[in-house]
C-alpha cells in the first residue's frame, strides 16, 4: 500500500514527512537539506528552479524569483494585504481574470496555488525518491487561522501537483500532535506558531491519545517576512541618510538587502552583534557605493518589538474562547524558525509566565505532525483522536446587511448546523444566499466566501415561505452550503468557491501545465545526464589518443577523431538523443582502441616474460651456489 505522506507548505520554508514505523521521519530533499526554501523562479531561458537553486539566483533575478507566496494564497487583489505585500516584494503582483491576487514571472500570468503547486510537487519528488515509489496521496498543512478560500487554494494546489489531498490540517495541531503522541497524562497545551509569514495560537487539551483543540487564533499577515522588512527599512534607512541614496528604489540592490537582513536576523539568535556587509550595492557619479553596518541584538529587538507585541492579543483572546488562564497552561510548545529568537521565547515565557518547551525542531514538528496524521488517515497510527475547530464564525447575510451567525468560531469538526429563514418580501420568489466567514456585525465587513440563488419559491406573503440552510464543515475546515425551500422541496447546494478561486476547468489546466512542467524538468534533466557523460567520454577518448595513439593502426585513430568530432558536434545542440547516439558510437570506437591497446600491452610483454623467466632461473642457480659454499664452510670448521 503507497504511503500517505505529510508536508508542511511553509511560507519561507517547506519540508515533507512520512511514518516509518511507528515514528515520523523527516525526508531530505535531492540537496541533502531537511527543508526546502518555498521559492520557485524562472529564468531567462523559462527553465523553473524549485527550492535552494531557485533561492542562490534571487539577487540576479529579482523579478522573476517568487517567494513568500503562501500569503497570496486565497487572497483577492483589491485585499488590502495584497496591497501591502505589492510594496513588499520585486515580483509584480497582477489582477487574475476571476479578481484573485496572482504573480507575474517569465512573462506568464500564475496563481498563487499553481506556484504552491510546484513547491509540492518538489516535496512529491523527494519522498518519491526516498521511499522508491510513486506517492499520490498527502496530508497539508495551513495556519490554523486561514479561512475557506485560503483552504480552498492550498487543496487545489495539491490537485494541480497530482496529489489528492485527504486532509487539510492546522499547523499548530500539527504540531500537538507530534509533541504529544507519546504522553499519556492529560494536559492542557499551548502551541505559539511564529513561522515565515503567519502567526497562529492554539490551546488544546491531550491525553490518552485524544487531542481537542479547544480555541485558535492568529494573523495570517505576521511572521519572520515582517521581521526581515523591518531590518532592510533599517538598512535603507540609515544608507538613505548617509549616502543620499534610495536602495529601496533598485530591483537588485533591495534583494541583496533582503538576504543580508534574513542572514543577519538569524545569526543575532546567537550573537550578539553581527557585521552586514554588502559591497557595490549602488553607484552614483562618484563611483561605487557599499554598504557596511553592524547591527546589534538589542538594535533588532527595537525593530521588531512592535511585531512581537502583535501576537499577544491573539493569545489573550484564545485563551479566554478555552475558558482557561496562562497559569492553567500546563505546557508551552514554540513551533516555526522565528520562536528561535530569544526575545520572542522571552515574550511567551513572560505571557504564560512559564519555561517554553524546546524539544522539538520548531522547522519539522509541524511536517512531522502531518505525517502523523497521515498514518491516521491511512491506519498506521491506531488509537489517535483528532477534534480541530473552525477558526473563524460562519453566516450568511440577512435583512439590513447583518451578519447572522450559524456555526461560531472554535466550533469542533466536521459539523452541520440548520436553520430557516423567510422571504423579505411580498411575492419574492428568488433568494441570494450570500455566505460571511468573521467575527464583524456587518456581513460587509467579513470575508465574502461566496454566494448561490434560491430560485422558483412561490409566491407568498413576506415571511411565508420556509428556506432552510445548512452549513456543513468538513475536517478540512471548508465548507458547503445548501438552501432548501421547505414547501417545494426545491434545493441548492454548493461547494464554496471564493468569489475568485479557481473553477474546475482552471485546475485541470493548470495540472495540464504543470505535467508540461515536469516534463520539461525531465527532458532538462536527461539533456543534462547526456551532456555529462558525452563530455566525460570525450575527454577521456583524447586523453588515450594522445598517450597510446600510435599504438593502434591509422584507420581506427581516423574513425575515434571523426566519432570524436561528431560528438563535439552534437553537444553544440540540445538534442538529448542525439548526443547519447553519438556518445554511444564513440563509445564503442574506444572500446576497439582499448583492445587494440591492450593486445599490444600483452604482444610486448610476452618476450620480456621469458627473459625474465631465464633470468630468475639464473639467480636460483647462484642462491644455491651460495648456500653449499656456505655449507660447506660450516663443514669444515
Amino acid at each position: 500500500m503507497a504511503k500517505v505522506i505529510g508536508i508542511d507548505l511553509g511560507t519561507t520554508n517547506s519540508c515533507v514527512a512520512v511514518m516509518d514505523g511507528d515514528k515520523p521521519k523527516v525526508i531530505e530533499n535531492s540537496e541533502g537539506a531537511r527543508t526546502t526554501p518555498s521559492i520557485v523562479a524562472f529564468t531567462k531561458d523559462n527553465e523553473r528552479l524549485i527550492g535552494q537553486p531557485a533561492k542562490r539566483q534571487a539577487v540576479t533575478n529579482p523579478d522573476n524569483t517568487l517567494f513568500a507566496i503562501k500569503r497570496l494564497i486565497g487572497r483577492r487583489f483589491d485585499d488590502p494585504m495584497t496591497k501591502k505585500d505589492m510594496e513588499l516584494v520585486p515580483y509584480d503582483i497582477v489582477k487574475g481574470k476571476n479578481g484573485d491576487a496572482w504573480v507575474k514571472a517569465g512573462g506568464e500570468d500564475y496563481s498563487p496555488s499553481q506556484i504552491s503547486a510546484f513547491i509540492l510537487q518538489k516535496m512529491k519528488e523527494t519522498a518519491e525518491s526516498y521511499l522508491g515509489e510513486t506517492v499520490s496521496q498527502a496530508v497539508i498543512t495551513v495556519p490554523a487561522y486561514f479561512n475557506d478560500a485560503q483552504r480552498q487554494a492550498t487543496k487545489d494546489a495539491g490537485q494541480i501537483a497530482g496529489l489528492e489531498v485527504l486532509r487539510i490540517i492546522n499547523e499548530p495541531t500539527a504540531a500537538a500532535l507530534a509533541y504529544g503522541l507519546d504522553k499519556e497524562d492529560g494536559k492542557t497545551i499551548a502551541v505559539y506558531d511564529l513561522g515565515g509569514g503567519t502567526f497562529d495560537v492554539s490551546i488544546l487539551e491531550i491525553g490518552d491519545g485524544v487531542f481537542e483543540v479547544k480555541s485558535t487564533n492568529g494573523d495570517t499577515f505576521l511572521g519572520g517576512e515582517d521581521f526581515d522588512t523591518a531590518v532592510v527599512e533599517f538598512l535603507a534607512d540609515g544608507f538613505k541618510k548617509d549616502e543620499g541614496i534610495d536602495l529601496r528604489g533598485d530591483k537588485l540592490a533591495l534583494q541583496r538587502l533582503k538576504e543580508a537582513a534574513e542572514k543577519a536576523k538569524i545569526e543575532l539568535s546567537s550573537a550578539q552583534s553581527t557585521e552586514v556587509n554588502l559591497p557595490f550595492i549602488t553607484a552614483d557619479q562618484n563611483g561605487p557605493k557599499h554598504l557596511v553596518k553592524t547591527i546589534s541584538r538589542t538594535d533588532l529587538e527595537k525593530m521588531v518589538e512592535h511585531l512581537i507585541a502583535r501576537t499577544k492579543e491573539p493569545m489573550k483572546k484564545a485563551l479566554a474562547d478555552a475558558g482557561v488562564t496562562a497559569k492553567e497552561i500546563d505546557e508551552v510548545v514554540l513551533v516555526g524558525g522565528m520562536t528561535r529568537m530569544p526575545k520572542v521565547r522571552e515574550a511567551v515565557k513572560d505571557f504564560f509566565g512559564k519555561e517554553p518547551h524546546t524539544g522539538v525542531n520548531p522547522d519539522e514538528v509541524v511536517a512531522m505532525g502531518a505525517a502523523i496524521q497521515a498514518g491516521v488517515l491511512q491506519g498506521d497510527v491506531k488509537d489517535v483522536l483528532l477534534l480541530d475547530v473552525t477558526p473563524l464564525s460562519l453566516g450568511i447575510e440577512t435583512l439590513g446587511g447583518i451578519m447572522t451567525k450559524m456555526i461560531d468560531r472554535n466550533t469542533t469538526i466536521p459539523t452541520k448546523k440548520s436553520q430557516v429563514y423567510s422571504t423579505a418580501d411580498d411575492n419574492q420568489q428568488a433568494v441570494t444566499i450570500r455566505v460571511f466567514q468573521g467575527e464583524r456585525e456587518m456581513a460587509s465587513d467579513n470575508k465574502l466566501l461566496g454566494q448561490f440563488d434560491l430560485v422558483g419559491i412561490p409566491p407568498a406573503p413576506r415571511g411565508v415561505p420556509q428556506i432552510e440552510v445548512t452549513f456543513d464543515i468538513d475536517a478540512n475546515g471548508i465548507v458547503n452550503v445548501s438552501a432548501k425551500d421547505k414547501g417545494t422541496g426545491k434545493e441548492q447546494q454548493i461547494r464554496i468557491q471564493a468569489s475568485g478561486g479557481l473553477s474546475d476547468a482552471d485546475i485541470d489546466q493548470m495540472v495540464q501545465d504543470a505535467e508540461k512542467f515536469a516534463e520539461e524538468d525531465k527532458k532538462r534533466k536527461e539533456r543534462a545526464e547526456a551532456r555529462n557523460q558525452a563530455d566525460s567520454l570525450v575527454h577521456s577518448t583524447e586523453q588515450q589518443l594522445k598517450e597510446h595513439g600510435d599504438a593502434i593502426d591509422a584507420s581506427l585513430k581516423s574513425e575515434i577523431e571523426s566519432a570524436v568530432a561528431e560528438v563535439k558536434t552534437a553537444l553544440e545542440g540540445d538534442d538529448a538523443d542525439a548526443i547519447n547516439a553519438k556518445s554511444q558510437a564513440l563509445a564503442e570506437k574506444a572500446m576497439k582502441m582499448g583492445q587494440a591497446i591492450y593486445e599490444k600491452q600483452q604482444a610486448e610483454a610476452a618476450p620480456a616474460d621469458g627473459a625474465a623467466a631465464g633470468s630468475e632461473g639464473a639467480d636460483e642457480e647462484v642462491v644455491d651456489a651460495e648456500f653449499s659454499e656456505v655449507d660447506e664452510g660450516e663443514g669444515k670448521n
